[in-house]
């Protein structure tokens, strides 16, 4: 479908978009915002809706899974930035007790991981961990995002199960 042609028919449910989206925000100048990003995303992706499906729908899916994602991203920024300038003698305790050695066989550790894993699987799974989204990497990589997704979980658990002794003994280092 051409992108005038296209985006005439969204901006008919423009709107119910501002609807919705006031019903997740609270808020008209985030919703408004959130809808921009979904205007967006829509044209953005405006080869991947198929004539004569639901376009409402399928606006208002991606209208609410970047709120979603917006939210668990802020979430995370919160948890993220947490600082404090009481210092607790058990912080001190376990900073003290780590050395630079024991964080040079950790990360040796972690790369001899990485590079058992096969490059359909490593790839992925460093793409995602350097910040790329799924959608990014389905699209550098030219394949599905469901193989992304499956792509990256299963490097995370063959990650998990080489680097399983780090777990069992809390050798972990708090960094």
């Amino acid at each position: 479908m051409e992108n005038i042609a296209f985006m005439e028919k969204v901006g008919t449910y423009q709107s119910s978009l501002r609807s919705y989206a006031i019903h997740f925000t609270q808020n008209a100048e985030d919703a408004n915002d959130l809808i921009q990003e979904t205007l967006y995303k829509a044209l953005k992706y405006s080869n991947l809706y198929q004539d004569g499906t639901n376009l409402k729908a399928w606006l208002f899916t991606i209208l609410r899974n970047t709120f979603i994602n917006n939210y668990r991203r802020n979430i995370k920024k919160r948890s993220l930035i947490h600082t404090s300038d009481d210092i607790h003698s058990s912080q001190l305790l376990k900073s003290s007790m780590r050395n630079e050695g024991e964080k040079t066989f950790l990360v040796n550790d972690i790369f001899k991981a990485l590079n058992k894993l096969e490059p359909a699987y490593r790839v992925p799974f460093m793409r995602f961990f350097e910040g790329y989204k799924y959608y990014e990497i389905a699209d550098e990589l030219n394949i599905p995002i469901g193989t992304v997704k499956t792509r990256i979980h299963v490097a995370r658990k063959v990650l998990k199960k080489a680097l399983k002794m780090y777990t069992d003994t809390n050798q972990l280092p708090a960094y």
